[in-house]
């Protein structure tokens, strides 16, 4: 658990961590969005092969890549084996009651490559951007939320606080694990009833850490006279820049990419968009 490196940031001098964090956030979050859209062999590898010059580009070491999706590799060989051998289809190999299909192998591929992509772009973003950053961004990007009342400040200060302390909960879980194992825990063997309960000396102390650095922050920040984002103002303030706009049109090129190998055509999305317009209008 301790090599789990979702959440930190990595400093390199390379482009993307030179990009302005709003267009980062967002073309990161379009990108996963078509990566679940693809539903094609060949929509997907463009989504994959995006994903990975994106990861080169960042000049991250890939193995920190690959310890930041330590944690969900369970979930994509149960989703994966779930899909391959209950997903209808022509039948290429079976046994008693198990038989695994074509479109099932198919699918299997198609879900371990979005949740890769997933864990991929997240950790993208997380590398290459730091928490003022982050914060920056989130509350640039909702400020239009602001004619409603929604103090968008202190939600995108909750959230990139979130995402900067998951690093920081994983390695106190390790210190904890250990501290109980050197009491004599067995928390390695046995049924999963037996290891879920013996989980508990675990959590406790794992909530009441959060709970203390909860309260240490907010001292901290008191302390320092921290109010709302009235009135606040940046040291830097972010400027959209060539490489922006250049990796926005290539973002919106592979959108349509994927979209045309997908089997949609402008004619699909513009009767789509067409009917679901008046929809509302006749709701209204």
């Amino acid at each position: 658990m301790n090599d789990i490196t979702f959440g930190q940031y990595y400093p390199t001098k390379s482009v993307i961590h030179r990009m302005d964090a709003r267009f980062k956030l967002v073309e990161l979050i379009v990108l996963i969005v078509f990566a679940f859209i693809a539903r094609t062999v060949m929509s997907a590898a463009a989504v994959a092969l995006s994903t990975l010059i994106i990861i080169l580009l960042t000049r991250v070491p890939l193995r920190m890549f690959l310890r930041s999706m330590k944690a969900i590799w369970f979930i994509i060989l149960l989703t994966s084996a779930l899909n391959m051998f209950y997903m209808p289809g022509t039948v290429i190999w079976s046994w008693w009651k198990l038989s695994i299909t074509f479109e099932g192998v198919r699918q299997s591929c198609l879900v371990a490559l979005r949740l890769v992509c997933l864990m991929a772009l997240s950790s993208v973003l997380t590398f290459t951007s730091t928490p003022t950053e982050l914060t920056g961004a989130i509350e640039s990007l909702l400020s239009p939320l602001k004619i409603f009342g929604v103090k968008t400040h202190e939600l995108a200060m909750m959230m990139s606080i979130a995402l900067r302390f998951v690093p920081t909960l994983m390695e106190e879980t390790q210190k904890i694990m250990s501290a109980q194992k050197a009491r004599g825990a067995d928390l390695d063997s046995g049924g999963i009833f037996k290891r879920i309960k013996a989980l508990v000396p675990i959590i406790v102390p794992l909530f009441v850490s959060a709970f203390r650095r909860a309260y240490d922050l907010a001292l901290a920040m008191e302390t320092r006279c921290y109010t709302d984002g009235k009135g606040r103002t940046r040291l830097n303030e972010p400027k959209a820049r060539f490489r922006d706009w250049a990796s926005l049109i290539l973002t919106a090129g592979l959108c349509a990419a994927v979209l045309y190998l997908n089997g949609i055509y402008w004619k699909d999305v513009y009767d789509l968009s067409a009917g679901w317009i008046s929809g509302m209008l006749e709701k209204i």
